[in-house]
């Protein structure tokens, strides 16, 4: 997928734009330009949201995709455009395993290969043109793309949830929820992982009085600690075995381009951000417990029916809890938008190391792809030169 530095922001108050990455003066300008490397697996859709023979368009980093679901249950992704006069082809209708353009019925196969097109060749034979296409799988419940290099998908890692992956009465109870936010996705990151600004939940209490105690940048990852009090909310902490599980302490990890958190091995989630474009990101939660407790007694809920009562804590706690953050997110975003000069202020340590993660990957990433275009700039400029005679229709 191609991607670029960055684009420029809205105006501030003084008239100024927002630099984009290569305009950038600092460590937050820089984090808050940058795009996230398309060579990893990025959750898109709910599993079940996408039926047979539909078709959605997928933003990333301001990129178009159509992802489909043929007849037949199969998934395919490919670029979002007919090659013949650039519709999206999300717009078109699916038709067995081929994806049709709603324009003048140029059909596509899940390879991005035109395959047939429905009126008269004008005794021409069939154009041999042919789109991108994206390596897709279903994991946990979601829908993930490779938007990078496909031929790195296969040895790329994805996420790891064993407590999801066993198809027994073991399985963990997990119903993931998503959102999409006005707001740069460093905004998102720094917010599930700096345990400051408890103030904003000072009605939920999802984690009080936190004290960091590890930070360490290890590879592609920031791993911390706090000690910290979890759960501690009037209905929440309800549903925790507290004699069983210690809620004085969580770890957790920006593992890019994914951040996880860990309460004692017994309360774990993930979380799947999807850059859609500067100031737009789609994030996914997934929330999965060992097990709960009936309020009021030491009764353990089987995992076989925690579902249910996952559905209930989402719409009730989780939900308006994540729209706290919603809320602060877009208005930072706000905020930065006008302000992007003035003087940076960030105490958290671990906000610091994951703004540096972020820009270190997006400048490996840029330098990649200047990389491998070198070779076809090259060729152009031979061409250009008449050394090299261009090729032939």
């Amino acid at each position: 997928m191609t991607t670029t530095s960055a684009k420029t922001s809205a105006k501030t108050s003084h008239g100024s734009t927002a630099p984009n990455f290569a305009e950038a003066a600092n460590r937050r300008q820089k984090a808050r330009a940058a795009g996230l490397d398309p060579n990893h697996w990025y959750a898109v859709e709910h599993d079940h949201a996408l039926a047979k023979g539909a078709v959605q368009e997928i933003k990333f980093w301001g990129s178009s995709v159509a992802l489909y679901r043929d007849t037949k249950g199969r998934l395919h992704a490919v670029e979002d455009r007919c090659a013949h006069r650039q519709l999206k082809l999300s717009l078109g209708v699916v038709v067995g395993d081929r994806l049709v353009c709603q324009y003048h019925g140029w059909q596509y196969n899940g390879c991005g290969e035109l395959v047939e097109v429905g009126h008269s060749l004008f005794g021409k034979g069939l154009p041999k043109c042919k789109i991108r296409h994206y390596p897709v799988r279903v994991r946990y419940g979601l829908i993930w793309i490779f938007f990078g290099d496909a031929e790195r998908a296969e040895q790329t890692r994805m996420p790891e949830i064993p407590e999801l992956e066993v198809d027994t009465k073991d399985r963990w109870a997990c119903v993931p929820v998503d959102f999409t936010w006005g707001a740069h996705h460093s905004m998102i990151i720094d917010n599930v992982s700096d345990f400051t600004h408890e103030f904003l939940h000072r009605k939920f209490k999802p984690f009080t009085n936190a004290v960091l105690t590890k930070l360490e940048t290890v590879g592609d990852v920031v791993e911390l600690a706090y000690d910290t009090k979890v759960g501690g909310g009037s209905i929440s902490s309800r549903f925790v075995d507290k004699e069983n599980v210690d809620t004085n302490a969580m770890t957790l990890a920006f593992d890019y381009p994914y951040q996880r958190s860990d309460t004692d091995g017994k309360i774990k989630h993930w979380c799947f951000v999807l850059p859609i474009d500067e100031r737009t990101t789609r994030v996914f939660f997934l929330f999965y417990f060992d097990c709960f407790i009936v309020p009021f007694t030491k009764v353990k809920i089987p995992k076989r029916i925690m579902k249910p009562f996952l559905k209930i804590s989402n719409r009730l706690l989780i939900e308006p809890l994540l729209r706290q953050d919603g809320v602060a997110v877009e208005a930072e975003q706000a905020g930065y938008d006008q302000h992007w000069d003035a003087p940076v202020f960030d105490l958290n340590p671990a906000v610091l190391a994951f703004q540096a993660l972020i820009v270190r990957k997006w400048e490996a990433h840029l330098a990649a792809e200047g990389t491998k275009r070198e070779p076809e700039r090259l060729t152009q400029l031979r061409k250009r030169d008449g050394h090299e005679p261009e090729a032939q229709p």
